[in-house]
This record gives C-alpha cells, structure tokens and sequence, in this order.
C-alpha cells in the first residue's frame, strides 16, 4: 500500500500529546511532497527530504510552535496505519503513531 494520502498523527512528545495532520503525495515521476497541519496550533508547514522505500516512510520539517524545531520523523507504513518515532531538535525521540484518513472522510 502507498504512503500517499492524508494520515492523522499523534505524538507523544515530551511537552505532551501533538495531533497533526499529514498529507503525502507521489507524483508520476516518483516524487513526493507534503503538508503537514498541526491541528491544536494550526501552524502549517511543509514536509521536505521526503523517502518512501517500501515500508519506511520518512521526511524532515520546521516548526515554531510550540517553539521553533526541526522534526525528523522515520516511520513504519502498515496498511492504513503509520507507526515511529520523530527526533525534534535536541529532545529525545518521541513515539507516533497515525491513520490514514478516508477518501470519504476527506470529500464531506
């Protein structure tokens, strides 16, 4: 199953629980981009250095809320279901875990 799509994540950082919202999009030349929304501050940014190989899913981003970092997530696909780790900045690697959301849950 593909990477690509729009996932929920849950991070268990060490300044508490972070939802996100995430979505991955293969071109036909086999390159991705992606957004990512963080749905308790509503910052948006980009997802760049985005690798795809079979199961493993990974890629980098900026934030500045709740302060300015760089995550690094590695991830595991299963499915509709994500699963890993994201290093922000200096703070130790936190536990993720996501859901792909449904093409129906997307159109309503």
């Amino acid at each position: 199953m593909s990477a690509a799509g729009t996932w929920n994540l849950t991070i268990d950082s060490p300044l508490g629980k972070q939802r996100a919202s995430v979505t991955l999009t293969q071109s036909a030349d086999n390159t991705w981009t992606g957004n990512s929304l963080d749905l308790v501050s509503g910052e948006a940014s980009a997802c760049y250095n985005i690798e795809v190989n079979g199961e493993e899913v990974g890629w980098q981003q900026q934030i500045t809320k709740p302060m300015k970092l760089k995550l690094t997530y590695k991830l595991k696909l299963d499915g509709d279901t994500l699963a890993g780790k994201v290093k922000a900045g200096l703070f130790p690697a936190s536990k993720v875990v996501g859901e792909r959301v449904s093409e129906d849950a997307v159109k309503s």
